[in-house]
């Protein structure tokens, strides 16, 4: 590769007699400085960024140091330099140590423009809404930019300063360890909390937060279908991110309020329809109702408690397809607890003339019973013959 002429020693800024802690610390320095988090597409920050890295892999190494100071850049040839112009940034941090010193950080040290924090809400829907979906207006609290200093947290006419702890570079170097352990790390500036700049006049509305709490009112669309627990996301309707960068999101839970008569299964609904033992008995047509009003069943002469019949259709919409489920009814049939005499004379008449045999379900049970019996006794025959 094509290697700059410039002196090693001029690139991170170093006398020629510098400690080898003094280097370290020189081209800490100059990452914290031409960093692509701090220099956003400039080119000419990205090329001092590498170059620091060259100047560093020379002069942080006792052998090639060595060879640099006697014979100046012709003594590296052959010694196995690398290329650093086709290498990432994270790659080159990587490389020398300070991978995890910033990567943990989340890249300098916090001045990565973050987005900001999501929120979360609740809205209750009907049945009934479910089936067309509906129209809300959602009404919560959360943090914006303050309108006193829109958000700079500075007053008015102020204007923010280099932090004088970091030197606006929004990190500090500590010792760390004793005796010959000792080392030295980087960590955010605790005064200005990896921004680089320190606010000299807060503003008095924010205190210098540039936040505010503050009433907000949107629109949600609930769209037909939609299950008990699923969540609404609002994009852009959460809290402000840092530096300007974007908001967050609003997360809106929906809860579907329970039915006075229906119970959802999925998309079909299930309905517990009371009719009386006549009606059972000798069949009838019904008027049921539904979440969209009311629907037309003809119940069969004989229809048995706990049978369940379909309307097809009558369920609620799939809410990716939009395919209704159905409605499920299931018939219960009622016993009055109370009869007048007409009506006493009435089932006593009948019950003489009922033939119990021929019953759908007495007719089933009362063969299994008679086949059940036959057996023990055959058991105990066999047994005393023995």
């Amino acid at each position: 590769m094509t290697r700059p002429q410039r002196d090693y020693y001029q690139v991170l800024g170093v006398e020629r007699s510098a400690a080898p802690d003094e280097i370290k610390k020189a081209y800490r320095k100059a990452v914290l400085k031409y960093h692509p988090d701090r220099n956003p597409d400039d080119k000419d920050a990205e090329t001092k960024f590498k170059a620091a890295a060259e100047a560093y892999e020379v002069l942080s190494d006792p052998e090639k140091r060595q060879r640099y100071d006697r014979y100046g850049h012709a003594g590296l040839s052959g010694v196995g330099m690398h290329d650093f112009s086709g290498m990432g940034f994270d790659d080159i941090l990587s490389m020398f140590g300070f991978g995890d010193l910033f990567g943990g950080m989340g890249g300098m040290g916090g001045r990565r423009r973050s987005r900001g924090a999501d929120l979360q809400t609740e809205l209750e829907v009907s049945l009934e809404e479910v089936v067309t979906g509906v129209d809300r207006t959602l009404e919560f609290r959360r943090q914006d930019y303050c309108d006193a200093c829109g958000g700079t947290g500075a007053a008015r006419g102020s204007e923010r300063q280099n932090c004088p702890t970091c030197g606006g570079y929004g990190q500090v170097e500590q010792s760390s360890g004793f005796g010959f352990l000792l080392g030295r790390i980087i960590t955010t500036c605790p005064a200005c909390r990896g921004q680089g700049k320190v606010i000299t006049k807060p503003c008095g509305s924010c205190g210098g937060n540039g936040l505010s709490a503050k009433q907000r009112i949107v629109n949600v669309k609930v769209p037909a279908g939609i299950q008990d627990g699923q969540v609404i996301r609002i994009r852009g309707e959460g809290e402000p991110g840092e530096n300007g960068s974007a908001r967050g999101d609003l997360h809106c839970y929906v809860r579907v309020r329970s039915h006075e008569f229906f119970e959802r299964r999925n998309n079909d609904l299930l309905l517990s329809m009371p009719i009386s033992f006549t009606q059972a008995a000798l069949g009838a047509k019904l008027e049921v109702p539904t979440l969209r009003g009311r629907a037309s069943l003809t119940v069969p002469p004989g229809t048995q408690p706990g049978q369940v019949f379909r309307l097809s259709g009558e369920g609620l919409p799939d809410l990716r397809s939009r395919r209704k489920g159905d409605q499920y009814v299931e018939v219960v049939v009622e016993i009055p607890n109370r009869l007048n005499r007409e009506q006493e004379d009435l089932l006593r008449t009948f019950a003489q003339t009922e033939d119990k045999t021929v019953l759908p379900q007495s007719k089933g049970f009362l063969e299994r019973l008679v086949g059940y019996i036959a057996g023990l006794e055959g058991k105990k025959t066999g047994a005393g013959g023995a």
